[in-house]
């Protein structure tokens, strides 16, 4: 379901996968983050992180301090701080981030197919316009400045063309 999260989206570090910037969350940033949640047990939350902290799925994850504090730092990397903003009908809604602010990351251009990917996410759980998404992206720190709403606008049509064309 589509959630509003204190904070906000950044782009920083270098993807291997996307070749550019990464999305990361600082929830102390002023602001709201959309988002979308998924309700999923503590070991699928658990496989899921440890999947995007390069680990091996399968070993339990102590959620207490996250859930106590709101913050739970597991590692120095991307992705190893776990941060719960809040709950959603009764449910604790938890994600991971950097253990760093957004004021202290090396900020980096998202490429283009990452843009893509974030479009598609709000487009389904928020219900966005290609527009609205654009304006969104193109002022998210990372990409401010290295993207243009023009210039995301295209990138999204070229992804869409390219998908009725196959």
């Amino acid at each position: 379901m589509p959630v509003l999260l204190p904070g906000q989206l950044y782009f920083a570090l270098e993807s291997l996968a996307w070749t550019g910037g990464m999305g990361f969350y600082d929830p102390l940033d002023e602001g709201e983050m959309p988002a979308r949640a998924y309700l999923v047990t503590a070991e699928q939350f658990a496989d899921i992180a440890a999947q995007e902290m390069y680990q091996e799925p399968g070993a339990s994850l102590d959620l207490t301090e996250a859930l106590d504090t709101g913050r739970s730092q597991l590692g120095p990397g991307r992705y190893e701080t776990l941060v719960c903003p809040g709950s959603l009908d009764g449910c604790p809604v938890l994600t991971f981030t950097a253990p760093w602010r957004r004021t202290e990351a090396a900020l980096n251009r998202p490429a283009a197919a990452y843009l893509r990917n974030f479009a598609s996410g709000l487009t389904e759980a928020h219900g966005w316009t290609s527009d609205r998404i654009a304006d969104y992206l193109s002022t998210r720190p990372g990409a401010a400045g290295e993207w243009t709403s023009t210039e995301i606008l295209a990138a999204l049509h070229e992804e869409a063309e390219s998908v009725s064309r196959g």
